[in-house]
């Protein structure tokens, strides 16, 4: 996992070294299931490192998982360092992140609509009313 910028890596190297002692193979045991986290320096999507914690085998390694990981998880560097270490609730977190979603799905569509001339008087959303994460949906 060396050669990356981004701040997580030290911690998914903890994860890593716990992950051998027996309380990480307990961990295992208990869980078994394999995650993917997508982690963005700034921006979700944008020069994003992919890393797997592979929680059937107790291992994380840095690429994407070889077939279908049970969860796949996209963050930037500072929320999932935030998550993380507890300083995000992480309720409050996927609350604002599904609105997010909501709402951008829900611009994307009045946008097609738009666009197909089926547009209703009232239902546009502007993107400045978005969520910024959400506001590069525009197009």
């Amino acid at each position: 996992m060396d050669g990356s910028s981004l701040k997580s890596v030290q911690l998914l190297e903890q994860m890593r070294l716990h992950l051998a002692t027996d309380a990480g193979k307990e961990i295992v045991k208990k869980v078994g299931l394999v995650y993917q986290f997508n982690i963005s320096p700034k921006k979700i999507g944008v020069d994003e490192e992919i890393f797997t914690v592979d929680l059937k085998k107790g291992e994380v390694t840095k690429g994407p998982y070889d077939g279908k990981p049970d969860a796949t998880f996209s963050f930037t560097d500072s929320d999932f360092l935030a998550l993380a270490t507890g300083k995000m609730n992480p309720q409050i977190a996927f609350i604002s992140f599904s609105r997010c979603l909501m709402n951008c799905e829900c611009y994307v569509l009045q946008r097609r609509d738009k666009d197909q001339g089926e547009h209703k008087r009232g239902t546009e959303v502007h993107p400045r009313y978005l969520p910024q994460a959400c506001q590069t949906v525009e197009g």
